[in-house]
């Protein structure tokens, strides 16, 4: 017959041998995957995105469809290069360019989102495809910029927008020219100089976009997350 006090030795001592056993058997626990939970903002970030990029692809598609405005001079007033340069400054580069990308694909597909109603694949073998394959092009070109763009002041911030909205104008613009030589049978001059006429308003559009997406920033300054410029 054992004796109790032997016997309570021994529990203590099976006791203390046993505590580091637990304790490296429970040690990783704490290097197991993330819970479903510390995933959510990650999932959560990207159907913003998503739904960012969808809601611009539409705002593209309606400004494209919207009857031109004669306001002065031969050259009728359209707010296409608007959104275009709009959805750039406010979404930034990689989601400025997905959204204007999403408009070319819904366009190709037969939805009449191209202006004047134009859809499928022939918008693409006409004069404007160095037009229409620059969109995503001049989104990414202003948005990569204005993600740079220290925060300041409506009107400094707006500013800043504006030059960078100036150079997807640039772009657009020049892809533009590059397409009516090539399906136009233009000559570089003959197409730059076709081109010239709409550049004026388009100047005005990116004063218009960068003013808007000044004032969306500042109300909503997480949208857009700063990059270092370094």
């Amino acid at each position: 017959m054992s004796n109790p006090e032997t016997a309570a030795d021994e529990n203590h001592a099976d006791q203390r041998t046993g505590a580091p056993a637990a304790e490296a058997t429970a040690a990783p626990a704490s290097t197991a995957a993330p819970s479903p939970a510390s995933a959510r903002p990650k999932r959560t970030n990207a159907a913003t995105d998503l739904a960012l990029i969808a809601t611009f692809a539409a705002f593209i598609a309606v400004c494209a469809i919207l009857p031109a405005i004669t306001i002065a001079g031969p050259v009728p007033f359209t707010l296409q290069t608007f959104a275009i340069l709009l959805t750039g400054a406010v979404l930034g580069a990689r989601r400025g360019f997905l959204a204007a990308a999403l408009y070319l694909a819904i366009g190709a597909i037969g939805l009449p989102v191209f202006a004047g109603g134009a859809a499928g694949l022939a918008p693409f073998a006409g004069p404007t495809v160095g037009y229409l394959l620059s969109f995503p092009l001049a989104a990414a070109a202003t948005g990569a910029i204005v993600s740079r763009i220290p925060r300041r002041g409506v009107t400094l911030g707006a500013l800043l927008i504006f030059l960078a909205a100036l150079v997807g104008v640039v772009v657009n613009h020049g892809l533009g020219i590059l397409g009516l030589v090539w399906r136009a049978d233009m000559t570089f001059g003959q197409a730059a100089l076709a081109d010239l006429v709409f550049l004026p308003g388009d100047v005005v559009k990116a004063l218009l976009a960068a003013v808007i997406a000044a004032a969306v920033h500042r109300a909503f300054p997480a949208l857009l997350p700063r990059r270092s410029r370094g």
